[in-house]
């Protein structure tokens, strides 16, 4: 039913990044318990699990065992991290059956620590890549640079570390179009966006016309099992239920649930969060001008 479920194993994080939220909600971490439950459940209904809405899934202290249970169900895995703590857990994510990708959010280090060298932070990474690509050659890296509306410049000591490794030549000239990862080695790639604003009811009314991926090849799931209709959904303001109480196809077989995928297939922002997210706008087509006869 889903391309992927977001599903926040904890939502304590190392750092505490600019560009994220901080939490509101109780400080969680799922119990290895809670998510066989949670996996058995949704596994059948996804092609991907993602460990990942909020905090950052490598902190996790039991992060192996829950690698062990996506094996037990052959669930395939995408990991978002930091990246801070991948020398600790480069074996068992090499290890592991499930894990087919893993996104490492390199703009939060200077984020965090804009004084420090990058290459003690950088290392460690780069060795990872080169130890997949030996080991787990079919697993696909995203190094993301989410900071395109920042000074041009700040990712130059990054790109030189790349390109010094792998002896590969960085283009500078961007030109994100409607492809925002460029290969640049094997399986390796570039990932860039820019920043943008996480859904408040505090934002300017966007309109009630829209369309938005929630609900319709995605969904997310909080580390206190808490269900939303996207993984922007922070707060968990559209609490479509809790796997604590309600099953999965409860949630989405629900009157509230229908009617949001509905209107997102008919261009219909149903829920008022929607109608105060910036980010639908990514969606939204550009009108044709029509021809004068």
């Amino acid at each position: 039913m889903f391309k992927k479920v977001y599903l926040e194993i904890s939502n304590i994080c190392n750092v505490q990044c600019s560009f994220c939220p901080v939490v509101e909600m109780d400080k969680k971490i799922m119990d290895l318990i809670e998510f066989e439950d949670i996996i058995k459940q949704v596994a059948p209904l996804t092609e991907v699990i993602c460990l990942h809405l909020l905090g950052e899934p490598l902190a996790h202290p039991k992060f192996l065992n829950i690698l062990e249970i996506c094996d037990k169900y052959n669930t395939k895995v995408d990991l978002t991290t930091n990246g801070i703590l991948i020398k600790k857990h480069k074996n068992n994510i090499l290890n592991s059956k499930c894990i087919r990708q893993i996104n490492f959010s390199l703009q939060a280090f200077k984020d965090n620590f804009p004084e420090r060298e990058i290459e003690s932070y950088l290392s460690p990474i780069l060795e990872f890549v080169k130890s997949a690509n030996v080991e787990k050659p079919d697993l696909y890296i995203n190094f993301r640079l989410w900071n395109l509306n920042s000074n041009a410049s700040d990712n130059e000591d990054i790109f030189s570390m790349i390109e010094s490794q792998f002896d590969i030549s960085i283009n500078r000239n961007i030109e994100l179009g409607a492809i925002k990862s460029k290969r640049i080695w094997n399986r390796l790639y570039l990932n860039f966006d820019s920043r943008f604003e996480w859904p408040s009811f505090s934002l300017p009314h966007q309109g009630l016309e829209g369309r938005c991926h929630g609900t319709i090849s995605h969904i997310g799931i909080h580390s206190n099992g808490t269900v939303v209709p996207c993984c922007l959904d922070q707060k968990a303001s559209i609490n479509l239920g809790n796997l604590k109480t309600s099953t999965i196809h409860d949630i989405i077989n629900s009157d509230r649930f229908v009617n949001m995928r509905n209107g997102f297939l008919n261009g219909v922002l149903v829920e008022e969060l929607c109608q105060h997210c910036s980010y639908i706008q990514r969606f939204s087509k550009p009108k044709k001008n029509k021809k004068i006869a």
